[in-house]
Parts: C-alpha cells; structure tokens; sequence
C-alpha cells in the first residue's frame, strides 16, 4: 500500500513552521543532554520565553535524557499559535539513533495532519559517523519516520489515529538534504513493497497472483521479466520446484527478473523464497504455527523490493533476481516422506520431512543459477528454520556464507541498515548428517549425533547448489515477522534485509 505519509525538505524554521505538532532534536552528550536550537528561528533565551518553563526546566521535568527515540511533549506557541511541542531524543545523532527518532517522531505523530522537525539542522560536522544534514543520518531518519507509519489494512474503517500525512523537513536549504531524503524514501518504498506481498493474504497470494505481481513490479522498475509456468518447470527440470507444489491446487512458478546497468561491475544473483502458504504438507503443522505461514515468501517479497529500487540508487553491479514459487499443502497427489526427487542439477534429494520444503525450491533456483547464469556471488533469502530463530531470537539474521569478504561485506551493510545479522558456521563435521542411503542427499538431517543443528544443516544443503560460486545464505526467519507496534516495525511482515542488500548493492 503506498505510504500514507510523505516526507519533504522545506526552507524555514519552528518559528514560521504552520504543522500542528513540531520537533525539536535533544542530543545526548557527555556533559547531559542538549537541545539543538538551530532551525528554530530565536535565540536560547527568546525560546525560552516561548515555552512553559525554560528549555533546562522541561528536560530536568521531564528526566530527558535524550536518548534515541525519547519523547516528551507539551504546549507551546512558537509564534503562530499553539502547537504541540515535542522534544525528540536523538542520541549522539549517528544513523543508527537517527533512524530511532525518525520512528518515534512519525508514531507520535500519528493523528495529525501535519508535522514538522528541525533534525535536518543537524549538520555533518555536529553529528557523529555521517550523521545530519551531511547524507546517512538524514537518509536513516527519513527510512524511520516512514517505515513507522507504513499500514496494511483490509478493513473496510481503518483503525485510528492515521498516520500524519505529510512530515516537513525545516532546512536552510532543502536543495542541499534533498539526495538524503530522497534516498531514504526509496529504501523506505522498496521495504514497504516487501511488507505488502508478505501481508497479502494467501487465499489471494497464489503462486500465479505472485508471479503476476512480479511481472508489474519489473515492468515498473525496467527489469527484463521471465516466468516458468508448470509445463515450463516440468520441460526444464525444475523437479523440486514442482513436488513441493504438486499437493496443491495452485500450480508453482519461477520468476527470474534481470538489471542490468551499463558497464556493470559484477554480477549478483539472489534468490528468495516464495511459499505463498506453507502447511508444512503431509508433515503437517500445527495450527499455532501455521497461523504465520502467509509469510513464508518474506524471501522472494525482499528479492522482488530489492530488484524494484536498485534503478532508482543507482546501482552499479548487474542483478538477477530468482524467486521460486509453491504452494505446500496436503493432498492425495502431495509428496510423501520417503519420496526421492530430481533437482535441476541432476542430483536426489530423500524427502524425509515435507515440512523442509524451502530448501527444495530454493536448491532448484539455485542450481539454475550455477549452471545458467554464470554469477560472481550467490545470494539467497529465506524464511528457512525454526532454529535460527531459536538461536538468535527475533532481532538478529542468521548469516551463512563460504567467502569471509563477502559475509563481511553484508555484515557492514547490515549495520548500516539497522537490520543486524550474525554469522553463523558451516560446520563441515555436519555435512554427514544430511547423507541418505537411497540418494544423494537427505533434505534434513539423517542423525542426532550432534544435537539439532537444524539452521545449519539447511545452510549445509544449500550449500551443495551453489556450484562452487561465493555464496551468502540469509535465513530471516526470525526477523522476517513481529509480533507487534515497535519502532520501525509494525506487525506482520517486516521485510527484513531489504535496506540490508540494497545498501550493500548500491554501494558495491
């Protein structure tokens, strides 16, 4: 859904500001905090005249410290009536905090028409690591704000309040913050995209509809757009493409869209995920469990908002996005535990449990990758394992990877993005768990000799479809979904490591 909320750059100060609800930014230093009253349009003692009690008196009231996100508001006329004042916390002004008040700052707004903030006075040289008006901060701070007022509702009265519908940006010179802003919206709009075909439900979110979806979304971004129906998939060798999906009454699909710059300098290809609603097959789930499993395409959801914006960064490296498609269910034509399946590569796979179907059509796009499309790196994105998330809790990506410099690489990005991940290890003494008597490989682990490595032994069985080629596995299954209203999060969907590989993209 588009944003409700748009962000713009605009010359003048809190003086002369018109929004009903305005923002001062409240630094955390050493010596306690500090206002910065740059934009405000008076000087310290003529703001303090202003306001209920002194700038001092309000932040010892209201014990402000301002830390990241803090909030305190009251009443105020700052010259053209009475306003909602709010004093934003924004930390040592880094990206990080930045993005944090960017959040806190549209959620408190929400309700009013009109907002308005001074934060693009901080300039690069008061703000730590990038900070301000310089370029990241306020790039960061633009992603918060909107990804905090992103809704997804299909209900016939949205709930209230609404998110205010339009955040100005008070500047000196909005022509000089406009290539921040600008990027912040087009990390801000290509998460939300992500966040939309997650939140669809699944009785619309058919492998066909998804498919359908994609076409629009390259059709829009100039990306050269294929689709590999059922008979497609069957006359290519898709073989576990095509037993996860062949349970359901909706048949499968594989989308591969292209980007291609001038003169690129490498060639990147990603895979996601795409279980558009996941049963768990003949294995069957649950109910608690399944009751999320709308989300289990989060992968192929961040591939296709990746793909939507690298135009608009200006990405210098060629992309190939691959997402492969299926339904699991249950049915009498499902695949059975036992099964033995081709993937594209030639090799078998034991379908020991239906409900490790991810890896099954990943392995298929993988090896497609491999063979046909000669990439210098391999990246993959799934919803994967329960374990990952066991492991590293809600907030933290699982990151996998053969090469040191490119889990190092993503490793940075991700810090940028505020989307943490942890690398995890490929244990090689794990790789014989996954041996099967009657193939090639199991699709999970055969023995209990180690515990239950469960993310790992995924990551392992990836591992055999990469043909070789520098590899990055992220499993966002964690991540990939909240449970509630925080900070840049709403629930549902988060489409976490979309800003992540955008960053790392766009940057390369």
């Amino acid at each position: 859904m588009p944003f409700a909320t748009e962000i713009h750059p605009i010359s003048g100060t809190l003086a002369d500001s018109t929004a009903d609800l305005v923002a001062l930014p409240i630094r955390s230093e050493d010596e306690g905090p500090t206002a910065v009253t740059a934009g405000t349009g008076y000087g310290p003692a003529d703001l303090d005249a202003r306001l209920p009690a002194s700038l001092a008196e309000l932040i010892a009231h209201y014990e402000f410290t301002g830390k990241p996100g803090q909030i305190a508001q009251f009443p105020a006329d700052l010259g053209g009536g009475l306003v909602r004042l709010v004093l934003l916390g924004v930390g040592a002004a880094t990206p990080g905090d930045l993005r944090r008040a960017g959040a806190a700052f549209a959620r408190c707004a929400k309700g009013h028409g009109r907002a308005a903030t001074t934060v693009p006075f901080l300039t690069a040289d008061q703000a730590e690591e990038g900070g301000g008006a310089g370029g990241s901060g306020l790039t960061a701070f633009v992603e918060g704000a909107l990804l905090a007022s992103y809704t997804f509702t299909l209900a016939a009265s949205p709930a209230k309040p609404e998110p205010a519908q339009v955040i100005e940006l008070l500047t000196a010179d909005p022509d000089a913050v406009s290539e921040p802003v600008r990027r912040g919206v087009a990390l801000a709009k290509a998460t939300a995209l992500a966040r939309d075909l997650i939140n669809t439900p699944s009785a619309t979110k058919s492998p066909a509809w998804l498919a359908e979806r994609a076409e629009e979304i390259g059709a829009q971004a100039g990306l050269d757009t294929v689709v590999w129906t059922e008979r497609e998939l069957e006359r290519d060798g898709f073989g576990a493409i095509l037993a996860v999906g062949q349970g359901a009454a909706r048949p499968p699909r594989l989308v591969r869209l292209s980007y291609q710059p001038q003169d690129p300098a490498a060639h990147v290809v990603l895979v996601g995920k795409g279980i558009t609603f996941d049963t768990g097959g003949l294995s069957l789930k649950p109910n608690d469990n399944m009751s999320l499993m709308k989300t289990d395409m989060s992968g192929a959801a961040v591939v296709l908002g990746v793909l939507s914006a690298l135009a608009e960064l200006g990405a210098r490296v060629r992309v190939t996005g691959l997402i492969a498609i299926a339904e699991n269910s249950f049915s009498g034509s499902a695949q059975r535990p036992s099964d033995v399946i081709t993937a594209y590569n030639g090799r078998t796979i034991e379908v020991l449990n239906t409900d490790a179907e991810g890896r099954l059509v990943m392995a298929d796009a993988m090896a497609y990758a491999a063979a046909e499309l000669a990439p210098d790196t391999l990246v993959d994105v799934a919803t994967l394992t329960g374990a990952a998330k066991v492991a590293l809790g809600t907030g933290v990506g699982a990151l996998f990877s053969t090469d040191d410099a490119l889990a190092e690489a993503l490793g940075d990005a991700a810090e940028q993005a505020g989307e943490p991940v942890w690398r995890m290890p490929l244990t090689e003494e794990y790789r014989d768990t996954l041996d099967s008597r009657v193939a090639d490989l199991a699709n999970i682990g055969t023995s209990t000799d180690y515990g239950h490595p469960g993310a790992t032994e995924a990551a392992l069985f990836l591992r055999e479809f990469t043909g070789g080629r520098p590899w990055a596995h992220l499993d966002i299954a964690g991540p990939g979904r909240s449970a509630g209203e925080d900070g840049l999060l709403t629930k549902g969907g988060t489409g976490f490591s979309t800003r992540l590989l955008l960053r790392w993209l766009s940057s390369r």
